[in-house]
């Protein structure tokens, strides 16, 4: 039977985590809540770069890594390609396709945080779906604004911006209904595609509302990429990994 590293952090990955039996490993970032209800053994916090992580493979005898991290991790994909070369054995990535625009869509990409406020100039209350990285700028609201951050951390809310501690999948009447409190007028996200997180454009479609997107990183070539995880745990089965999702 192989043994498995799966580096995870998603909606995906979890589901994955939860067919494996107890001779495969769980990586987790430490970001948000470490589950409790799984077979594998669980490792929290980071390896110290694509060294670090080639050492563990070494030392833990893994003899297939996959990645299954967010399509915006680009630094941990890295590592991983480069950890699994060195170490000699296979990386395999599990990379969503990007959700694509469509009929009545009004979305635009920008390349990086600084393109992005300039493109939200002539807005007063934009909806930001990126994660974390809107708290760090928090002093930066420019008087006309009102910002909503929807993130894994809860913290207080300030005259100036609201956020919300939640993570999804996300329901789309609630999605409706916070759109409707919110009164915003421009949605802020990454396109990380899959289904978990979508209803908010389908919201943003019904409304009318543009869509600011941040362009995804471009990550590095593995042994195998699959776009879907049902075609994962075909492959996974193949090679011996006890997986029963």
């Amino acid at each position: 039977m192989t043994r498995i590293l799966l580096l995870g952090g998603t909606g995906d990955a979890l589901r994955l985590a939860r067919g494996l039996g107890s001779s495969h490993v769980y990586s987790l970032a430490g970001l948000g809540r470490v589950p409790g209800d799984l077979q594998c053994q669980v490792r929290v916090g980071g390896f110290g770069g694509a060294q670090g992580l080639a050492a563990f493979i070494a030392a833990e005898r893994i003899e297939l890594l996959v990645d299954a991290t967010h399509p915006y991790a680009a630094q941990i994909s890295a590592n991983a390609a480069i950890a699994a070369e060195q170490a000699g054995i296979p990386c395999w990535a599990l990379r969503r396709p990007a959700w694509q625009a469509g009929e009545g869509d009004n979305w635009h990409e920008v390349n990086d945080w600084a393109e992005l406020i300039g493109a939200l100039g002539d807005f007063q209350r934009p909806f930001f779906t990126l994660g974390r990285e809107p708290l760090a700028h928090l002093h930066e609201i420019p008087e006309h604004q009102h910002w909503t951050v929807r993130c894994l951390d809860a913290q207080a809310s300030t005259d100036r911006a609201e956020i919300i501690g939640d993570r999804g999948p996300f329901d789309l009447e609630a999605e409706r209904q916070l759109f409707d409190r919110l009164n915003c007028d421009v949605l802020v996200s990454k396109n990380s595609g899959g289904d978990s997180t979508e209803p908010k454009l389908q919201v943003a479609r019904e409304r009318g509302l543009p869509v600011l997107l941040l362009r995804r990183p471009l990550l590095p070539a593995v042994s195998r990429e699959f776009a879907r995880r049902d075609e994962l745990f075909s492959a996974l089965k193949t090679v011996g990994v006890d997986s029963s999702a």
